[in-house]
């Protein structure tokens, strides 16, 4: 019997397994040559025995389970493959959506370009201001104004109404860069509280106006603005035609002037900032503010106003998010004239500012020296006495405000202030002592609509005769554009 031996080739048959997973292959890899070593020890010619038969079965059945695992790990790899995709077709559809928007976006530039408000030196500029009604209710002793800044002596009857001459219309203007890098802005805002109460006799009047040349830590600007020594004011709606608390402790007046101003750092949060500059004063003739004149004494003479200096020195530190405080002294001083009598005024001052947490602020001022009418106080800065002389009333006032933003939308103002002047500079009906005391709370019903509702009281004392009261009620919206 010639026995023939079977060429057994391991490499080819371990060789299908090459695409499977490392352990499953291991496995599988063992069993094949298990059975191929078996396969090549026995005679072709010998008839295989039960047990052969079965680990052949075996085999066969392992080589198709072995197939199956092969297409699964393929269809594995391909589905893996395609999850993929969608994000790159995502990742292309944002950077599609992008390309979109930034279309729009230059879209709107060149609009705007083309719509933009641009002055004649091709410089633009911005409208501002606010659209503000008033209806507002006032007690006997009004003065016959809407918003009094005195009590009169007289009472009449109590008024009410609604206006809108308070609203106000501004221009801000941004130029080039000037010789030595200062970069150029201004702005000049106005209302309609000239002329008289009636509805059609509104007349525009310039509030204020600056031209400002600005580097890093300098500035100049020239224009019309309140006094250097006194740039605070309460928050109200309802007094924005004046100051608020005109007469009762604010120096307000509106009036040219050049300053100049530096500011220093003196560490990270804490810095300096200096102000000195020539201020136009007012006087008695053109005071725009009706509501606070005293007629003078029989043989009265007018002031003729002289430019005066001031300065100011204003010290801030800052820490946290929100805490800021800022204190600062000031300085008034010129010389008017009234008739072949030179009147001094002198006026010192302290202003402040402090927020120790972000729902609480106050801030305010108090001023002492003589004549200060020349910057918006009373309208009695001298007093002519029997024998013809002419002195001028020294004075002591000021105010102070309390504000609590409860949220960015609602926020409380409480505030009041007085001016006392001496009444051994006064005259028999001159007012000694001006008092005005308010309280306010504002509502955004949208970011640019506030509602505020506002309720106070002027108390007005005249030498010799006693005090007189007058109520003020205003219910005020406000349009900002």
């Amino acid at each position: 019997m010639t026995l023939h031996t079977n060429r057994c080739n391991i490499s080819q048959t371990t060789g299908r397994f090459g695409s499977l997973p490392s352990r499953d292959r291991q496995g599988a890899v063992a069993a094949a040559f298990a059975s191929v070593l078996l396969i090549c020890i026995i005679p072709a010619s010998a008839q295989p025995s039960p047990d052969l038969r079965e680990i052949l079965t075996r085999l066969d059945r392992l080589e198709k389970d072995n197939r199956s695992l092969t297409e699964e790990v393929r269809a594995l790899r391909k589905e893996l493959a395609d999850l993929h995709e969608p994000h790159a077709g995502a990742a292309s559809d944002g950077e599609a959506v992008a390309e979109d928007r930034v279309a729009v976006e230059q879209s709107r530039v060149e609009e705007l370009a083309q719509t933009k408000v641009e002055s004649s030196q091709r410089f633009p500029i911005r409208i501002t201001g606010m659209a503000l009604f008033n209806a507002y209710v006032n007690g006997r002793h009004n003065n016959q104004s809407v918003n009094p800044t005195i009590a009169s002596f007289a009472n009449g009857d109590a008024t009410g109404g609604g206006s809108l001459r308070q609203s106000t219309l501004g221009l801000l203007f941004n130029g080039p860069l000037t010789v030595g890098g200062a970069k150029v802005s201004g702005s000049v805002y106005m209302d309609f509280f000239g002329g008289s109460a009636a509805s059609l006799n509104n007349e525009v009047r310039l509030r204020t106006a600056e031209i400002n040349l600005d580097w890093t830590n300098t500035s100049v600007m020239f224009g019309q603005a309140k006094p250097i020594i006194s740039p605070r004011d309460p928050d109200s709606l309802a007094q924005v035609g004046v100051s608020p608390l005109t007469g009762a402790g604010n120096l307000w007046l509106w009036q040219p002037q050049v300053r100049i101003e530096q500011r220093m750092k003196l560490g990270g949060n804490t810095g300096l900032t200096a102000q000195a500059g020539v201020f136009q004063t007012g006087v008695l003739s053109t005071t725009p503010d009706p509501s606070g004149y005293v007629p003078p004494t029989d043989g009265g003479r007018p002031e003729y106003s002289r430019p005066g200096v001031e300065g100011r020195l204003e010290l801030w530190r800052r820490w946290g998010e929100s805490g800021r405080i800022e204190i600062a002294g000031g300085i008034h001083v010129n010389r008017n004239h009234v008739g072949s009598f030179s009147l001094p005024t002198n006026v010192y001052s302290v202003d402040w500012f402090y927020r120790p947490v972000s729902r609480l602020e106050f801030s305010g001022m108090f001023f002492h020296g003589r004549n200060v009418a020349t910057l918006g106080a009373l309208r009695q800065g001298f007093t002519m006495l029997s024998n013809g002389r002419v002195i001028p009333v020294r004075s002591s006032g000021g105010w102070a405000q309390m504000r609590v933003p409860i949220t960015t939308r609602l926020a409380f103002n409480i505030y009041g202030g007085q001016q006392d002047d001496r009444n051994s500079d006064l005259v028999y009906t001159n007012i000694s002592k001006n008092q005005a005391y308010f309280g306010n709370v504002m509502y955004r019903l949208a970011p640019n609509v506030i509602v505020s509702l506002e309720g106070g009281q002027v108390r007005t004392t005249f030498k010799q005769i006693g005090s007189r009261l007058n109520d003020h009620y205003d219910l005020a919206i406000a349009y900002l554009f």
